[in-house]
């Protein structure tokens, strides 16, 4: 039978509305999850709009449920098994999911909080390790308040960094230093001192200004660009003593990695700031949020069935 899913449409509001599309089929490696949670991305809204996806295609990467089918190839998860993933077409009642992309959710952590994991903490994990993160770094955080941002802060707090937490306003730095931040700033004001790594998600002119703040020998990961406007580099900014402005996007399986985030937020060593949480079904609603920088952290989607869902049919012969 079919499923429900959040799929793409540029005459709905905000290109995206809920529709019925055929039940996932597994392939070897994949389990089947039946989908609880899912959590909005500014990539999500991004490719909704961009013309990247087809009219039709279903958005989402991040997902989180329980297994209805194990994969036939005796790999990942046994049938019952809470897990969160990092996949594509995330954003339906059912997903087809690789055994590499998800990770086995503790006993201990809710699924809404686990779902907030997959982009954003995974992004966070390994812009801060691309960069080289380590003790007495001293480590720049852009767009702080937002989903990446509060989990860089508070895993390069952790690794015993010197954590900078920029925001746009007051309000969005609440909670940072309580997350490990040593200093919040509106923009950069007042930050003098050379940076050693930037994780940047705002783009644009902050981006110049980050730049310019770096010490020799450190990179900026960029890992968004919520701004929406340019940068321009002046002449000459990018002549002297070698530093790096790197691309960043999360490639390969996201499983090792989202084991270790839950593990860390089950422990209590990172939390989780949810700012938005209600059903799919307010999509548009979520998405402008979002879009309006009114969400501290993640924005977290209720997937909801009108009618209980047919069991999973065994795999044929």
């Amino acid at each position: 039978m079919p499923v429900r899913a959040l799929v793409v449409d540029p005459s709905a509001p905000e290109s995206v509305r809920l529709a019925e599309v055929p039940d996932p089929v597994p392939g070897l490696g994949q389990v089947l999850v039946d989908v609880s949670h899912a959590s909005l991305n500014y990539g999500d809204l991004n490719d909704a709009r961009s013309g990247r996806l087809p009219v039709g295609a279903v958005l989402g990467s991040d997902a989180a449920g329980v297994v209805v089918r194990a994969a036939a190839d005796g790999t990942g998860p046994a049938v019952g098994t809470r897990v969160v993933a990092l996949t594509s077409g995330a954003f339906a009642e059912r997903v087809a999911i690789d055994t590499g992309a998800l990770a086995e959710v503790p006993k201990s952590l809710d699924l809404a909080q686990a779902v907030a994991l997959p982009v954003a903490g995974v992004a966070a994990l390994r812009s801060l390790r691309a960069a080289g993160l380590g003790p007495e770094k001293r480590v720049l955080v852009t767009g702080a308040s937002g989903g990446v941002g509060r989990f860089a802060v508070q895993l390069a707090a952790r690794a015993g960094a010197h954590v900078i937490a920029s925001v746009g306003s007051t309000a969005r730095g609440e909670g940072l230093l309580e997350a490990g931040a040593d200093e919040v700033l509106i923009g950069l004001e007042g930050l003098e001192r050379p940076v050693d790594m930037v994780i940047d998600s705002v783009g644009g002119p902050q981006l110049v200004a980050a730049w310019n703040l770096l010490a020799p020998g450190g990179s900026v990961q960029s890992v968004g660009w919520t701004s929406g406007e340019p940068a321009v580099f002046p002449p000459y900014a990018t002549v002297g003593p070698a530093k790096s402005l790197t691309s960043f996007v999360i490639e390969g399986d996201a499983g090792t990695d989202l084991a270790v985030l839950t593990e860390l937020v089950a422990e209590g060593s990172v939390t989780v700031e949810i700012g938005w949480q209600g059903s799919w079904e307010r999509f548009a609603e979520a998405a402008e949020a979002l879009r309006g920088r009114r969400v501290p952290g993640k924005a977290v989607l209720h997937v909801s069935r009108d009618e209980p869902h047919a069991p999973a049919l065994p795999p044929q012969d």
